[in-house]
């Protein structure tokens, strides 16, 4: 058993509340344990200016952690004056995650812009953005059918995120901070409804890892990806191609 007592191959309890806030075209809470992320899609009517005229669509992220969302305060990046490598990122890992599931030629020349803002972290905090990222992006995505700006709901696929590790020695799935500080080796994997991955970030901390290790390091984060996915399904009805809300506001693997 770990120390918040999950088994090596469990996932924290998960939860995602949609429509957790006003303003934005889809919005929600994820919760991987202690780890809660707002996730936020703006539609944003332009495109950058290397797409303007090409008929398609783009997104894109921005991430940030509120500086009491970890057991110290951290100094907000914008009062330093720049932002972090690791920031960037993350950034770039939730656009291109998104960019995977969506049709970008069938959403018009406009701009799905992605916010992530961590308000607790207890590690995995890029693989709840991305899990919550994706159905804040499906959610707007439907809106702008439902409001017949677009012809369709071009969402080609789910995608949720999850981290895996080598923790003494031990696979482990979705670590916590106390799991990654310690890791010898660190892994976050991107996948999709369809089993197929989109995305593979592995590296050891003064270790090497074998090929076998990182086979059962990939199978244990596609297992932790299908209960997410399995979890974001329960949000929508999918029928003929065409993507609608269900009725539920919130759903957790708890339940």
């Amino acid at each position: 058993m770990r120390s918040d007592g999950r088994k090596e191959d469990q996932l924290r309890p998960v939860s995602i509340q949609r429509d957790f806030l006003e303003y934005p075209e889809g919005s929600c809470l994820i919760s991987f344990g202690k780890t809660k992320v707002i996730c936020t899609a703006s539609v944003i009517e332009n495109v950058p200016n290397w797409l303007k005229g090409k008929g398609q669509g783009w997104i894109t992220a921005e991430y940030s952690m509120l500086p009491r969302a970890t057991q110290q305060r951290t100094i907000r990046e914008s009062v330093q004056g720049r932002i972090g490598g690791r920031t960037h990122e993350i950034q770039r890992m939730i656009g291109r995650a998104m960019r995977t599931a969506v049709e970008l030629t069938k959403i018009g020349e406009r701009t799905i812009w992605v916010d992530c803002d961590v308000i607790q972290a207890d590690g995995g905090t890029r693989t709840a953005a991305i899990t919550g990222a994706f159905v804040a992006v499906a959610d707007a995505i439907i809106k702008l059918h439902k409001e017949g700006i677009i012809e369709e709901t071009p969402i080609k696929d789910f995608v949720a995120a999850v981290s895996v590790g080598i923790v003494n020695d031990r696979i482990l799935l979705d670590l916590n901070f106390e799991e990654d500080s310690a890791a010898q080796v660190d892994m976050n994997v991107v996948g999709t409804g369809s089993g197929r991955l989109s995305e593979v970030h592995t590296m050891g901390e003064e270790y090497s890892f074998t090929k076998d290790e990182l086979i059962k390091m990939l199978d244990l984060a596609q297992k932790g990806i299908n209960e997410l996915i399995e979890l974001q399904k329960k949000l929508y009805v999918i029928q003929d191609g065409k993507w609608e809300r269900s009725e539920l506001k919130e759903v957790s693997s708890t339940t």
